[in-house]
């Protein structure tokens, strides 16, 4: 399930001049800041969150050079994706452990094959699975651990389908809860769902995609959590690098203004250090730096900024999908309307 409209790939990105891209800026006061800056930051969290809309490819190259950035200081970060399970784990160690090893390009394409069918992804766009291979990469190639932070596609789908009410008990018991609940939240994620699905309420649909966004959210907050206990095993690993920072692959709605994730890690782990990098694509119509730093009042919660660094890259797309959307359903009505009652019999 995604948060953001549009997660199928585009070949061409057409480019807008908007003064916005390539800046970087700090969440709370709107000032820019230094790439140096950013990283000196960085160094200092036991969790960063470097979140994306998932198929831009500026996202990943941005994700990919802060934790180049963190090798290059001397830091072995442990990599957590959000769009592999925790049960996927055992493979993606697997396959850091194959990188200790030098294999001929053909073998290499041999091992990413059986990983991606092993993982899932063989129905997966190219581009898509280029993302986060390019990641995977990374780690296996510098030797430090990635591991999956969701819950499995067949969970998603079961709690989407049925609702966390209509799982049965042995389910129930698979399922981590922090318990947390707040009706502020829940009103607004629910007025999210309806919005990425151009308006429409699905009424119970949009309920149980609720049970799925909770149940996600615990789980990942819950395996961001045993990522960061992994580390504080040891201080250095064997190549005399600093153990650390857990670094974190996810979409940005489950980081957004500190909660989802966050706010469940915090629950979990009261003294971590947690930073959150929103690498955040401009609008459709150009707007200023203010409107992107507006900050979310919730009942219960405190008013706080997006996240605590934005940077800012051009989109994907510049479609609206909804008025895609619209036409196809006005297609679809209009179809229904030339049917005459003797077409059925």
């Amino acid at each position: 399930m995604c948060l953001s409209i549009g997660c199928a790939t585009t070949s061409k990105i057409i480019m807008r001049d908007d003064p916005l891209i390539g800046t970087l800026v700090k969440g709370d006061t709107g000032k820019p800041i230094h790439f140096a800056g950013l990283m000196d930051t960085l160094i200092h969290s036991d969790i960063i969150y470097l979140s994306e809309k998932h198929d831009n490819p500026m996202h990943h190259a941005i994700q990919h050079r802060v934790i180049q950035a963190l090798i290059d200081r001397g830091y072995a970060p442990i990599l957590g994706f959000e769009f592999f399970s925790y049960q996927d784990t055992p493979l993606l160690l697997n396959l850091v452990d194959a990188g200790k090893k030098a294999h001929s390009p053909k073998m290499e394409k041999a091992v990413e094959q059986r990983i991606r069918e092993k993982l899932g992804w063989e129905n997966q766009s190219d581009t898509m699975w280029g993302y986060y291979w390019n990641l995977i990469r990374l780690a296996a190639d510098n030797d430090f651990p990635a591991a999956g932070l969701d819950l499995s596609a067949t969970q998603k789908r079961r709690i989407t389908r049925k609702g966390l009410d209509g799982l049965s008990p042995i389910e129930l018991q698979q399922l981590f809860s922090t318990k947390l609940s707040n009706t502020a939240y829940e009103s607004y994620m629910k007025s999210v769902f309806v919005s990425v699905h151009c308006g429409m309420d699905h009424g119970r649909m949009t309920e149980r995609l609720y049970d799925t966004w909770m149940a996600r959210n615990d789980r990942m907050a819950l395996s961001v959590v045993e990522l960061f206990n992994a580390v504080q095993t040891q201080d250095r690993d064997k190549a005399d690098r600093k153990t650390g920072p857990v670094v974190i692959i996810i979409g940005t709605g489950h980081t957004e203004y500190g909660l989802g994730v966050l706010d469940r890690v915090h629950h979990l782990k009261p003294n971590v250090t947690q930073t959150n990098l929103a690498i955040t694509e401009i609008e459709r119509e150009p707007a200023d730096l203010s409107h992107y730093l507006a900050p979310l009042s919730l009942e219960g919660f405190d008013p706080v900024p997006p996240a605590d660094f934005l940077w800012f890259t051009q989109r994907v797309s510049y479609d609206d999908p909804c008025e895609k959307f619209k036409a196809v359903l006005k297609k679809m009505k209009t179809r229904k309307k030339k049917v005459k009652p003797s077409d059925l019999l």
